[in-house]
């Protein structure tokens, strides 16, 4: 992999991490652990990901969170809790994955992972609770799935072409944090119109 592989791999992975940090860590380290994933020299530094009690707190983590997820509310109670940490693994495996001797360039790589987990994680969390205010519990399930869907598939888009996989997840963010702005500003029309019918009642 070239530099720019690299930082690419390191986004993606980073970004990824935003939404499915269990998720990202056990299908690497499993990858890493039965030879799925073959990866370069400069990325031994993932080995560690492969390690037994790493594996196992993952999995436990991704089964946790798979079920926590569905649930109304308790899917915005999970995001709260790993408001910190999904942040701090995007971070580490951006400086896991560059591995560079540069001091400087580790600490720019440790701030675009960590940033990347950010903005996607509030993204998620954002959509999240505006999903949970709609009256029927079915589209919580759906986008939840749909979430996982798209980290599996963009993980292993990451490792086979880690720019396109950078493209796409950076679009899906996008595409999120312009849903909720617009969704935001539905409901504010909405509130508005609901505002004198309640003034009127009042009289």
């Amino acid at each position: 992999m070239d530099a720019v592989e690299l930082v690419a791999l390191a986004a993606s992975t980073s970004l990824l991490a935003g939404w499915r940090l269990y998720l990202v860590t056990f299908i690497t380290g499993l990858g890493m652990k039965f030879g799925w994933v073959p990866l370069p020299e400069q990325l031994q530094m993932l080995d560690a990901l492969a390690n037994p009690w790493v594996l196992t707190i993952a999995g436990i983590g991704t089964f946790a969170e798979f079920f926590a997820d569905k649930v109304a509310w308790v899917d915005s109670v999970w995001d709260t809790i790993h408001s910190l940490l999904r942040p701090l693994g995007g971070a580490l495996l951006s400086l896991a994955i560059i591995d560079a001797g540069d001091p400087a360039f580790q600490i720019a790589a440790f701030l675009l992972g960590g940033g990347a987990a950010f903005m996607a994680h509030t993204g998620k969390a954002s959509a999240r609770t505006l999903v949970n205010a709609s009256p029927e519990p079915v589209s919580n399930v759906v986008v939840s799935t749909a979430e996982d869907v798209a980290t599996g598939g963009l993980l292993a888009l990451a490792i086979l072409n880690p720019v396109a996989a950078a493209i796409v997840a950076g679009l899906i963010v996008a595409l999120t944090f312009w849903l909720i702005i617009k969704a935001r500003r539905f409901i504010a029309r909405v509130m508005a119109r609901l505002e004198p019918s309640r003034d009127e009642a009042k009289l």
